[in-house]
């Protein structure tokens, strides 16, 4: 047995042979610390004769996933769990991903299902505690502590598990690796031996990662990469609801979102999400300065309100302020208006919100973010029963967006009757009788009609 010493930059996993004060990398200062591994001549216990076959004899089993029961997951996870596949769910400290991950465990076991769930931050009894207040009492849970690694797959080969849970990464090591638990060389052979265990026994495993102050999972980016669906536990701003989002899946869509909300007895589904943004006070009140929008979070579509304050200032460069909106969308939308609609806010502040704490990115938001910041300016309210789906041009133009027919419908299911948008096929304004349709080629067509004859204050 030899060794070898290294250094590892803990940020992104750089390799140098001597240490560096800064990562060439990712620019990371003081990243860089030694690793020594141990070098021996026996072969993983993983390891065994090469094999192949024939692409026309591999038998398919597209519709093979398992499902929790939990909706909202089984839905960021394009539709199930795919057996043999490794996810991995990463968040703040303290977000719930252990709750969640252990009613999960409840929902899939069974006699010919059971759970392996390894626990290497609390023992056995904290575990037990913690599922009682869940109510999770299911006897084919198998709880341990171990965090060897090889000592995990013993375990598996001796239960048979159809699924794994790791809580967390970061506690689990390699006894070929020096390096202490959570360095980058020990979460990422980590994850690549439990992948291999994985796809030879067909057993999903789930694994739970830190996230750090920067936002990112603890470990090297590699992590995600050896993964086959990452999923980010994510808080809103008032800290009741969670978001689970999807960034990386190897078997479904990509940037779906589930929505929990977090109570004394573990988490529940909010399957309403529209109503989750948009209050009653919202829809019946006329206010200046607030249009609603339906966005689109993977496939599920939802609207949100933006709201615009317009404000005289003193200041010799006006503030632009944005909460949930791009801060470049909203400079480039007010170039637009200044240009081509000739309004004047060169000495005025600019404040947009996304109400709920949503944040909106896509093309199709511009039309609601421009429209509500000439209300405000204007002092002149649209219709609370009124939404605006449409890309904004350079030349303040209209653009039609993806994903119409499902916009609309949402609309119109929560009672919205008026909808300004770009030119949209005909079977699509035919299928909402309740909705009134209301095409524009460019912004001053919709001022013009809306404000024509009214003065604001």
């Amino acid at each position: 047995m030899s060794r070898q010493t290294r250094f590892i930059c803990q940020s992104c996993g750089r390799v140098s042979v001597r240490w560096l004060g800064r990562c060439p990398q990712c620019g990371e200062w003081d990243s860089f610390y030694e690793e020594k591994t141990k070098k021996t001549s026996s072969s993983s216990s993983l390891r065994g004769e090469a094999t192949y076959e024939s692409l026309q004899e591999i038998g398919q089993k597209q519709g093979e996933r398992h499902h929790t029961g939990i909706k909202e997951f089984d839905r960021t996870l394009g539709g199930g769990v795919v057996p043999g596949s490794l996810i991995l769910i990463g968040g703040e400290p303290g977000i719930g991903k252990s709750t969640l991950l252990l009613e999960v465990a409840g929902q899939l076991s069974s006699s010919k299902s059971p759970v392996l769930y390894i626990s290497g931050e609390e023992s056995a009894e904290q575990t037990k505690l913690r599922a009682s207040r869940l109510g999770v009492n299911s006897p084919h849970i198998y709880l341990s502590s171990e965090t060897n690694v090889e000592g995990i797959t013993e375990l598996m080969e001796r239960l048979k598990p159809k699924f794994v849970v790791i809580d967390s990464i970061q506690t689990i090591y390699r006894e070929d690796l020096a390096s202490s638990p959570g360095s980058v060389s020990q979460v990422r052979e980590s994850a690549v031996y439990l992948m291999r265990a994985a796809k030879e026994r067909k057993i999903t495993v789930f694994l739970i990662g830190h996230v750090t102050k920067e936002g990112a999972i603890a470990g090297p980016r590699v992590l995600e990469h050896v993964v086959d669906t990452v999923l980010y536990f994510e808080p809103e701003q008032n800290q009741e609801y969670r978001i689970l989002r999807s960034v990386k899946n190897r078997f479904g869509p990509t940037l779906e979102i589930g929505i929990f909300r977090m109570e004394e007895n573990g988490l529940r589904e909010v399957s309403d999400t529209s109503r989750l943004f948009l209050t009653d006070s919202s829809m019946s009140e006329d206010v200046p300065g607030s249009v609603a929008v339906p966005t689109m979070e993977g496939t599920r579509c939802f609207l949100v309100e933006v709201q615009a304050l317009v404000a005289s200032s003193n200041l010799a460069a006006p503030r632009r302020v944005t909460q949930g909106v791009d801060y470049n969308k909203l400079c480039l939308l007010l170039a637009v208006l200044e240009k081509r609609q000739r309004l004047r806010f060169y000495d005025q502040d600019v404040f947009i919100n996304v109400a709920g704490g949503m944040k909106v990115n896509e093309p199709a938001c511009d039309l609601a973010i421009a429209l509500s910041v000439v209300s405000s300016l204007k002092n002149l309210p649209f219709s609370r029963r009124t939404v605006a789906i449409g890309e904004v041009g350079l030349g303040g133009d209209i653009r039609a967006a993806s994903f119409m027919e499902k916009r609309m419908g949402e609309a119109a299911k929560l009672g919205f009757t008026r909808c300004f948008t770009s030119k949209v096929r005909l079977n699509e304004k035919n299928s909402f009788p309740s909705l009134k349709i209301m095409e524009f080629t460019k912004i001053e067509e919709i001022l013009q009609n809306e404000f024509k004859g009214k003065r604001g204050t």
